[in-house]
Formats: structure tokens, sequence, C-alpha cells
């Protein structure tokens, strides 16, 4: 089980070994990139304004007003990435290593059933409307870049009960990664926004999430806080690095009170606390 300082400082080791590999590719104001180069981590870039960002050739995004943009590495990400920029007739790339991710198997026992193996028509019918509206709070693209000035913990205390990106064994049955980090704090704990960005869904009584917030940073990267026992914001809200968005709580598949922490950028899911730092 880790805690924070030990989370904090392998996030450390992981941030100087990106830097290191970017600077060792030759920096130029053209393309500069820092992050955490891992399967889950993320590269924040600085180009020219407006540029286009390809990622392994595709077209995925663009670059900010001031030129800021960031790139996502899922949990199976290859072992190189090549980011390109592209503006008015001038081209800077570079190939990122990627290290690979530590996910350890873990179990949970003790969930309703439903939350688990939903058979009831109803209840199906249920998580499928709840779906769509996930996938649409999900697909904001606000013009932004919240992301910039980096994040912190959106919980003051907490203690970390389960690692992003590991095997999850629930009740017995093997399912999809864990694509959260879970942090435990009491019933009612301010969850706080880490980094600046628009509220793209705030709703409770989710079936799995429970009490349910998204914020969009800008150009795809959308963090997640579940199990909240109140919401404090609305939809389409903005909000400030600080501010309250919601109460720890233990609603939906939830076994005691935590915070899951998530993080997307556009279908890619990333580890968020990784974000802490850079």
């Amino acid at each position: 089980m880790l805690d924070r300082r030990g989370l904090l400082a392998g996030s450390a080791a992981l941030l100087a070994a990106g830097t290191a590999r970017a600077q060792g590719l030759g920096q130029t104001t053209d393309l500069e990139l820092t992050g955490r180069f891992v399967q889950g981590g993320h590269a924040i870039g600085r180009t020219r304004p407006r540029a286009l960002i390809f990622v392994d050739g595709e077209a995925l995004s663009a670059a900010s007003a001031e030129g800021w943009f960031i790139v996502g590495f899922d949990r199976d990400a290859p072992g190189s990435v090549q980011i390109e920029a592209r503006s008015s007739g001038r081209t800077a790339s570079r190939t990122l290593d990627i290290a690979t991710g530590a996910f350890p198997s873990t179990r949970v026992n003790g969930l309703p059933p439903s939350t688990v193996a939903p058979t009831d028509p109803a209840l199906l019918a249920r998580i499928q409307e709840e779906v769509a509206i996930k996938t649409e709070a999900f697909a904001s693209r606000i013009d932004a870049d919240g992301f910039k000035d980096g994040f912190v913990w959106p919980l003051e205390t907490y203690r970390v009960t389960s690692r992003w990106g590991s095997q999850r064994v629930l009740n017995g049955t093997p399912a999809r990664p864990h694509y959260g980090i879970d942090l435990a704090a009491p019933q009612g704990s301010a969850i706080r926004a880490p980094a600046p960005g628009r509220v793209t869904l705030a709703r409770p009584g989710m079936h799995f999430e429970g009490g349910l917030v998204l914020i969009d940073h800008g150009q795809g990267l959308i963090t997640a806080y579940l199990h909240q026992s109140r919401i404090e914001v609305r939809q389409g809200q903005d909000v400030l690095r600080g501010d309250l968005i919601g109460r720890v709580g233990m609603t939906g598949r939830a076994t005691g009170p935590h915070l899951c922490w998530r993080g997307k950028w556009r279908d890619r899911n990333i580890d968020p606390s990784l974000l802490v730092k850079t």
C-alpha cells in the first residue's frame, strides 16, 4: 500500500527521467516537452500557438493560443511515441521512450452483485443510459490549457488504497483494469479542483460511480471524481484550482468512504496522480 510520500517520490523520479529524455533529444523553441513518459503518464508541451499536434502520425489536438498542449499515454502505450507539431509550414518532432508501468492485481470483495454482474433488465437499461451521459461529458473539448501550471491533490489528507491501472478481481471475478487511483478519506472530506477547468458533468446517484463530477481542463484532458456523498458544483461551471467541488462518500460501487480519481485524454485512460507536480 502506498502513502502520499512514497507516491510523490516515485512521481518525482518519473518527472526527472522524462525531462532528461526530452532534453536529450535536443529541444528547440519549436517543441519543448516535459511530463511522465510512462504507461498511464503524459507529456506537456509548448510549441507555436495553434500548431496541429500529431501523435504517431495522427492529428489529435492543437496547441492553445499560448502554444501549450498535452498528450496522454494509455495503460498499454507502446515503447515509443512520436509527437509532432506542425504550423505554417514548420514541423518539429520528438520521439519519446515510454517506460513500462507496474500494474499489480488487487482483489475487492463484499460488493453488491448488482454492481459487479448486473442482470436485471431495468438496471441494464439504466446503465446504458448512464453510459451515454458519461460519453457525452467525456467528449467535451473546451479551448483551454488549464493543465499548464500543474495539478495538486484533490484531497488534503488521504491514504492510497488502490493504485491506478491495477488488474481488478471483484467478488472473485476478474474485471477490467482499474482506471482510477483510490484515495481513502473520512466521509464528508472536501474534494477540491486540482487545476482550472469546466465542469462537464455533476450528477449524483450514478449506478457504479455514485456522485460523479467531470472536469474538462482543455484539449480533451478530463478528470473524474467518483463516489461523492455531496456535489458542490453544477454542470457548465468554471472552477479554479482549490475550488470545492464535492465531498468524499461511498456511493455507487464502494465498500468504504474514498475518492476514486480518474483521468482521460481523449479516448486514452491516464493516471491523474502523475499530473501532480509536473
